[in-house]
């Protein structure tokens, strides 16, 4: 099929079901697009629909994201996971505010920190309506059950031809609205499970299907089984105020506020006796999953005296919050459900 075929039947299935009423969907807004994007990776749109309103109300721009403190932009994206792409935002926004522009090309944008070449591609396309090419997971889908290539796209020489594939099939024209077609074809149609092959446009020029295979591509590692760690969480509580701590901005859960996380076992019972906690009683167990490792999370609570509040705080560097007022401050889903358990 060729590039001209590809690209046309695409974008007329786009004009007639692709989606038109994203919010972020803003001709002169790089801005929203940006947000939009970095969010998306590897978040559904039903869930970042749920955030993105919420933080562009906040931060309806470029210099007010990048002149705000991180704390007050953690709550916002707090629940979302992957806090390291809201750090780079945060960053990023910050040195575009600097510059008093957006970039202008690829190299600009990947230049920012936690902007790769798609994301660079996206932002060229729909943020400044220029020729960009991306490569999300969705192209990928689409492009490797339609060539029906079995290679495994984890390898840099297998990515690269991939690449050249997607730009020679990526039209000038209209071209914002190829990036938005391909991307909807692979979230709506050719999704990873029960592909909605009779609704494709290009269902009779698709290999993978012809061969029977469209759900065995692109190409996926057998999964290792994920390990299992535990660690124990103490909740110390006085009348309606708990010990929250906020976590370094490197690492798991970069700049939230969370419950006191122990994961080793003499630690826990030493740092039981510095702080003088008594009567500790494991409460519940939640188990929460990350993309490396499942946590299972054992709740211990504890009741402690006015005269206590102090020394704990000090030792741990935590202020008394009430979990709601934990919750406004920006506390990883982990904690979330620790609430709803107790």
């Amino acid at each position: 099929m060729s590039q001209f075929s590809f690209s046309d039947a695409l974008l007329h299935w786009y004009d007639q079901h692709g989606r038109h009423d994203l919010p972020w969907q803003v001709a002169d807004d790089p801005y929203k697009v940006w947000v939009s994007e970095i969010m998306l990776q590897q978040t559904q749109v039903k869930t970042v629909l749920q955030y993105f309103e919420r933080f562009i109300q906040r931060f309806p721009n470029v210099e007010a994201l990048g002149q705000a403190q991180w704390d007050d932009v953690a709550p916002y994206w707090a629940g979302l996971g992957y806090y390291a792409r809201a750090r780079n935002l945060h960053k990023a926004a910050g040195i575009v505010a600097q510059l008093g522009s957006f970039p202008k090309d690829l190299d600009g944008w990947i230049a920012l920190p936690g902007i790769g070449p798609s994301t660079a591609g996206a932002l060229m396309s729909l943020g400044l309506r220029q020729y960009g090419v991306i490569m999300d997971g969705n192209v990928k889908r689409v492009l490797s059950r339609f060539y029906a290539i079995e290679d495994d796209l984890s390898k840099p020489i297998h990515e690269r031809q991939m690449w050249k594939i997607a730009d020679h099939l990526c039209p000038i024209e209209r071209n914002h609205d190829y990036t938005q077609a391909i991307m909807d074809l692979g979230a709506t149609i050719c999704t990873p499970k029960k592909p909605l092959c009779m609704h494709c446009p290009m269902q009779i020029h698709c290999k993978a299907h012809q061969q029977g295979l469209e759900l065995q591509l692109p190409y996926k590692k057998p999964k290792k089984p994920v390990p299992i760690k535990s660690a124990k969480v103490l909740v110390i509580q006085h009348n309606e105020h708990w010990l929250w701590q906020q976590r370094d901005p490197a690492g798991l859960w970069g700049g939230l506020h969370c419950l006191p996380v122990i994961e080793q076992e003499q630690l826990f019972v030493q740092l039981c006796q510095i702080l003088d906690l008594k009567s500790v009683q494991q409460t519940v167990t939640i188990s929460h999953s990350f993309t490396h490792f499942t946590w299972q999370l054992e709740a211990f609570v504890v009741q402690v005296e006015a005269d206590q509040k102090e020394h704990i705080e000090t030792e741990l560097v935590g202020k008394w919050h009430t979990p709601m007022q934990a919750i406004d401050l920006g506390i990883p889903t982990a904690m979330k459900k620790l609430i709803n358990a107790l």
